[in-house]
This record gives structure tokens, sequence and C-alpha cells, in this order.
């Protein structure tokens, strides 16, 4: 096998998982053998074993288990977002441009109006383009590591429809328009606690 074919299969394979994981096709606590795995993939065990790690890497993946997330992960995982974006609120209240704005606006604008599915993209773009408005790649690469594992809570918010969600949204927008750093600061953080409460009482059902 070349160096080509090894990746394509490892690319392959970690997208793979990754999909049923985050559809939820893989459920929590499911056990992931390797021989099995690459007898319904067709490949070998290598690319399945570099996919497990990079998908443990990414906190979907715990003992090669499909992550069961717990009380204290979640609030773990919430802490370290709610002082990162709460900074990167403040960041895009001072520097973020006219064209950046737009999008913010357009992000509240399909929570508002579209279908589940595209509330989920709109949510994930809104924090996105304030995370990157503070041109920090230290900081824009740990909350890269963490999508993964944010993305199976921001489904619960978006498809349980928690309540102020985009009224929120549409407040931390206002806030960073108006240039008000300290505003948009405090309401990022009280959005994303909100979002843990949410989590929290689903998780602990």
């Amino acid at each position: 096998m070349t160096k080509k074919t090894q990746q394509h299969a490892y690319l392959h394979t970690y997208e793979y998982l990754r999909d049923k994981i985050l559809q939820g096709e893989l459920e929590r606590g499911t056990k992931l053998t390797e021989e099995k795995l690459a007898q319904e993939l067709g490949v070998s065990r290598t690319p399945i074993r570099e996919s497990i790690r990079r998908l443990e890497q990414e906190g979907l993946i715990k003992q090669k288990r499909v992550v069961n997330p717990t009380e204290t992960d979640l609030r773990n995982l919430f802490q370290v977002r709610i002082l990162l974006e709460g900074f990167a609120a403040k960041s895009a209240a001072a520097y973020l441009g006219e064209a950046d704005l737009k999008k913010l606006e357009e992000c509240v604008r399909v929570g508002r109006t579209g279908t589940p599915d595209e509330i989920m993209k709109a949510n994930e773009s809104f924090h996105d383009i304030i995370v990157r408005s503070t041109n920090n790649p230290v900081m824009i690469d740990t909350i890269e590591r963490m999508q993964a594992i944010i993305y199976l809570f921001r489904k619960t918010v978006v498809y349980h429809k928690r309540p102020f969600l985009i009224d929120e949204h549409q407040y931390i927008y206002e806030a960073i328009r108006n240039r008000k750093g300290d505003e948009a600061e405090n309401l990022m953080k009280e959005h994303l606690q909100a979002d843990l409460d949410f989590c929290l009482h689903f998780l602990t059902q």
C-alpha cells in the first residue's frame, strides 16, 4: 500500500467514525473493536488505530469507547469555553469588521427562521466568527480541537429548543456591533452558562 493510499484509508476511516458518532449512529458507551471495524471498512487495523487515537484527542472516544460525558466532563468543557469565548466576544467588539458583523447578523436571522440543521450551522458559524476575531492562533486551535465534543452538546440545545438561545445571540451581536466589549463578554459568558445548565438538565435526567 502506498503512502497516499494509506493516508486515504486513514482519512476515510476517521471521517466515517466521526460522522457515525456525531449523528448518534454509534451510541455513547459503544466499545470500538479494531478487528471488527477493519473488516467492516475493508482496511487494515493501522488506519483504525490512528483514527481512534485522533478521535480520543478530540474527546469523542475514551478508552476505545464512544464518549459518554459525565457531569464533570461537561462542566470542565464549558469552564474553558466560557473563559475563552468571553474574551473572544470582547475582542470581537474591538476588532470585528463590517463584513463579519453582517455574517453575525445573518447567523441570528437563520437562527430564527431556519431548519434545525441550518440553525446548527448558523450557531457554529456565530461562535466561530467571534473566536476568530481574536487573531490568536493558540486560542483558535484550542477551540477547534474541542469542536467535535461541542457539537454533541450544540445538538442538545438546538434540537431540544433551549429557550432564548437566539435572543441571546441577538444581544451578543448588538453589543459587538455597538463596540461594547465588557457587555459582549458578560453576555457571552451568561449565554454559555445557560447552555451548560440546559445540557446538565438532560444529562442528569
